[in-house]
């Protein structure tokens, strides 16, 4: 089968073929299935940031090596172990994965896959599990957000964020979106977010005084995939009591948190590691990514997908996604048929 391997820790976007950590074999031995597993002949993968940093060797999981990156797919179900009962030959399903998404075929854990309803696209199921899991663990499990908050969403453009602004709307909160770009503004704007800050257009004005102007009263909840100078700011304007969702640091920058602000304020932090809950606490992943399939399928959800790329042309997805150019999911097509879009 095809398969996109990391043999070595490197950038992705190293244009010589010798120095690039990243290679497509096309005889990879197909996996083999146990009996509680599901394999899956894969139609779409997502791309991800953590997949980007994963090949780098910059991620908090470091799988040995080679390894197929990819942690979320969609496609049908190509067979069974002797013990899965939720799950058939055929059927419609989106999957996390620990690795292993960017090749023709996976093998998941049954407890992993999600049986997909009539009207739901497979293509798109393919950007649901980690992006939407993340958020919504996050903002229902973590911050136990409320209607009527107002939740901070920083980076609000990526594939988290973007999951977050709408996720926050379906649970009644108020969204104030952070982005770069005129056109990210403007998508948010779409996706339902109450109010939108484009940094690219004050660009000398201290983040947090253009959140204050947005929420004078004060953030409730602040969600962050970026961290650097922006969770700094974003401190400043958070409520007495407010929950801070420390997602990642798309920034490059992990920043530090002075305890003397967290006690003052009552501040509760939260670091969310979305993937670690297949080991520590599944039953919450299921039941978020259940009621995620739920949404979708009642539309009070949608997965905007900026671009698609064919297997072949990863080194073009992964150019897109680590320059900052897609507004939503980038996805990796592998079922037979697919084109670029």
């Amino acid at each position: 089968m095809r398969a996109l391997v990391c043999k070595k820790l490197g950038d992705p976007l190293a244009k010589e073929a010798d120095q690039s950590p990243l290679e497509l074999v096309h005889d990879r031995p197909n996996p083999s299935i146990r009996e509680r597993e599901v394999k899956i002949q894969v139609v779409a993968a997502s791309l991800n940031f953590a997949d980007a940093l994963q090949v780098q060797g910059q991620y908090q999981d470091k799988p040995p090596l080679p390894f197929i990156p990819g942690s979320e797919v969609s496609g049908l179900v190509a067979e069974v172990g002797s013990k899965v009962r939720s799950i058939k030959k055929g059927d419609h399903v989106c999957a996390v994965t620990r690795g292993g998404a960017f090749a023709d075929e996976v093998v998941v854990p049954e407890g992993a896959v999600l049986k997909l309803p009539l009207g739901v696209d497979l293509v798109t199921a393919a950007g649901l599990p980690v992006a939407f899991g993340t958020s919504h663990v996050a903002l229902k499990e973590r911050a136990n957000l409320q209607p009527g908050q107002t939740v901070l969403v920083l980076g609000a453009a990526g594939g988290v964020g973007i999951a977050a602004v709408q996720i926050c709307k379906a649970m009644g909160a108020k969204v104030v979106a952070v982005c770069r770009g005129s056109s990210k503004a403007e998508a948010l704007r779409r996706l339902g977010a109450d109010a939108v800050i484009d940094t690219s257009q004050q660009p000398d004005t201290p983040l947090r005084n253009l959140i204050k102007k947005e929420a004078p009263k004060g953030i409730d909840v602040i969600y962050d995939p970026v961290g650097g100078t922006s969770f700094q700011e974003a401190l400043k304007v958070a409520k007495w009591g407010a929950q801070i969702l420390i997602i990642g640091f798309a920034s490059g920058s992990i920043p530090k948190v002075a305890a003397n602000i967290a006690l003052v304020k009552n501040l509760t932090l939260h670091g969310v590691f979305w993937g670690s809950y297949m080991q520590h606490n599944p039953i919450v992943l299921q039941k978020s990514l259940q009621e995620l399939v739920s949404w979708l399928a009642e539309k009070k959800i949608s997965i905007p997908v900026s671009h698609r790329f064919p297997l072949e042309e990863y080194r073009e997805a992964f150019k897109t996604l680590m320059h900052r150019e897609a507004v939503g999911k980038v996805l990796i097509l592998l079922g037979s048929g697919t084109s670029r879009m």
